[in-house]
């Protein structure tokens, strides 16, 4: 019975609000013209219509950061062929896609100190 009432509450969330994965309009239009082309590691799922349009639904928080760089690479037209229809080359050195962290506790934050111990201002005049 709770999960019943979690999907009440989630559909509910989706009709009022657009930054829970999508609105009724998008619901309607994906429902009548989107084609699945695919999902990525995240859950979100890229869609396309007849005449080329591309968009994403986002699962969870929309967040244009959270689209990897194949993925980007198809949705702004700069590809042709999907990461699900031809897998890109991954090497080595390349890292995991991460999501902007910008504003949360996990963001970058400079040490201020340092090698000397002195506390560094925003800027320091350049004395000759």
């Amino acid at each position: 019975m709770k999960l019943c009432g979690f999907k009440i509450i989630k559909m509910i969330k989706q009709i009022f609000t657009w930054w829970n994965s999508q609105t009724l309009g998008t619901f309607l239009y994906t429902l009548f013209n989107g084609k699945l082309i695919g999902r990525d590691e995240f859950g979100n799922k890229y869609y396309e219509n007849k005449k080329g349009k591309r968009w994403v639904i986002y699962n969870g928080e929309i967040n244009a950061s959270k689209i990897t760089s194949d993925w980007f690479s198809w949705i702004h037209h700069i590809t042709k062929t999907s990461p699900i229809e031809k897998k890109p080359t991954k090497y080595q050195w390349q890292k995991p896609h991460s999501d902007n962290k910008t504003g949360t506790k996990d963001s970058y934050k400079p040490n201020k100190i340092g090698k000397n111990g002195k506390n560094f201002k925003k800027y320091e005049t350049w004395k000759p």
